[in-house]
């Protein structure tokens, strides 16, 4: 998972904000809730010690031994697991409840109340290795001065609700944000699936294919935006590339005349025999290089017109294999100028539909390049199969190889590493170029690499006519 993709960090910033948002909605509801539950019970008590000492209390002439039966009788404070306790005036004690049947409490240990301010208080109490304890206090007075009558009852069973409402709220909270992570992946996948759309419909425009355009959503949104600017964008580099592809046309169309006028008037004064050695060396060089500039005339040439469209100027149905073997056989002689074994391997016909002239042309420029970088005495094989409907073309060298810096450039127009040019090796870098123009123009693919015992391989894959 990338986790500095914009995916993630949004998903992760909602969920993160989302669950602050329940922690707190959580921690207000439990709050709230166990705040209602304990004024309810306070509210109880407080009525109930009322009620025992306006019924018990308001007689004048008191009998306490009645108080502690009529409590008993009434109120079984014990099997209801409450706590009642009246305090005279004097501080002692008239009546305190004995252990509840739940046991969650001991009487005797609930602490007496401090001063009371007014004449009723309401307090909980925490009981050591107990429930804690919510009790009501009231001072009743009489002729006699006053009591105090305290009833109470343990938050036990509160406690257990509490308990209760907090693992719901848990479990609700891991639910909502498992359905919180899985929503906001599920929405941002759609959200940003023409983002999606239009990063395909870019990596399809390639070179060659700049008339395409990236598809524009009509939401007026930063998306639409950014598909326009696109569209724009590409508009532009395809105006850029068809100047540089007419001046590349234009240029090479009007230097083929006057080389080719040159490269005729040098070799015209070659023939003359007044020509001394010196000058005849000096044109013998000139006409080298007048040579040299036609090749690289006519690659630009061969390149602007594969630009245009060209590269199948016809499209047949053409035995691979067979027209790898015949230009093989043209280019032994350049090998046996180098002592160079040329091998061509075939086992079976290989039919594809294509041009050619043009197919011709990428054997020609990979067997040149392999047998201009192999060494004297060494072995260039090419070798042609097809398998699952592909066909294959296949070059291997001696040579020392193609450095690892190099070979991401190989194809690119005039390129040619350092260790090439320290050699005296004629090339202007565009013989790879224009073998993968028509190979891509065929609906194959290219592969350079350097082979594990040594030498370059370059592998042409193309479809197979059925």
């Amino acid at each position: 998972m990338n986790v500095r993709s914009i995916r993630f960090r949004l998903i992760s910033r909602f969920t993160v904000l989302l669950l602050l948002v329940m922690l707190g909605f959580g921690a207000f509801t439990y709050w709230r809730v166990r705040t209602y539950i304990v004024d309810v019970i306070a509210s109880s008590m407080k009525h109930r010690a009322q009620q025992i000492a306006q019924t018990l209390l308001h007689d004048k002439s008191i009998d306490e031994s009645y108080i502690s039966n009529e409590i008993e009788t009434r109120y079984a404070p014990e099997s209801n697991d409450r706590f009642i306790r009246i305090t005279r005036g004097d501080g002692s004690v008239l009546y305190c409840s004995h252990i509840p049947a739940d046991r969650s409490f001991t009487p005797a240990n609930v602490p007496y109340p401090k001063a009371q301010t007014g004449n009723s208080d309401i307090r909980e109490e925490a009981l050591p290795n107990e429930a804690k304890m919510v009790i009501a206090a009231i001072r009743y007075p009489v002729m006699q001065g006053s009591y105090l009558v305290e009833v109470g009852t343990s938050l036990a069973g509160a406690d257990r609700v509490m308990s209760a409402l907090l693992w719901t709220l848990v479990a609700g909270l891991l639910a909502i944000m498992s359905l919180t992570v899985l929503g906001g992946w599920t929405l941002m996948n759609r959200a940003l699936s023409p983002v999606r759309d239009i990063t395909n419909a870019a990596r399809d425009i390639t070179m060659r294919d700049l008339r395409r355009r990236v598809p524009v959503l009509n939401t007026g949104d930063e998306i639409a935006d950014l598909s326009i600017v696109l569209n724009q964008m590409i508009g532009r580099l395809q105006e850029s590339f068809e100047n540089v592809s007419r001046f590349t046309a234009d240029a090479s169309h009007e230097l083929r005349t006057p080389l080719t006028i040159v490269q005729g008037e040098l070799e015209e004064l070659m023939t003359r025999t007044d020509l001394n050695s010196e000058v005849r060396a000096a044109m013998g060089s000139l006409l080298e290089e007048v040579e040299r500039l036609v090749a690289i005339v006519q690659r630009l040439f061969a390149l602007s017109r594969l630009d245009a469209g060209e590269a199948q100027a016809e499209r047949v149905e053409l035995n691979l294999a067979e027209l790898a073997e015949t230009t093989v056989e043209q280019m032994s002689l350049l090998a046996d100028e180098k002592h160079i074994s040329l091998l061509c391997m075939t086992s079976e016909p290989v039919p594809v539909k294509g041009d050619r002239t043009r197919l011709k042309q990428v054997i020609v420029n990979l067997l040149d390049n392999a047998i201009k970088y192999t060494p004297d005495g060494g072995s260039v094989q090419l070798a042609v199969s097809s398998s699952n409907g592909t066909a294959f073309v296949e070059v291997k060298d001696t040579g020392p190889g193609i450095p690892k810096s190099a070979l991401p450039h190989v194809f690119d127009r005039f390129y040619r590493a350092d260790e090439v040019h320290s050699r005296d090796i004629e090339g202007a870098g565009l013989g790879l170029a224009i073998v993968q123009s028509i190979t891509s123009a065929h609906g194959g693919a290219v592969r350079i690499e350097n082979a594990a015992q040594g030498g370059c391989r370059v592998t042409i894959t193309m479809p197979r006519a059925r």
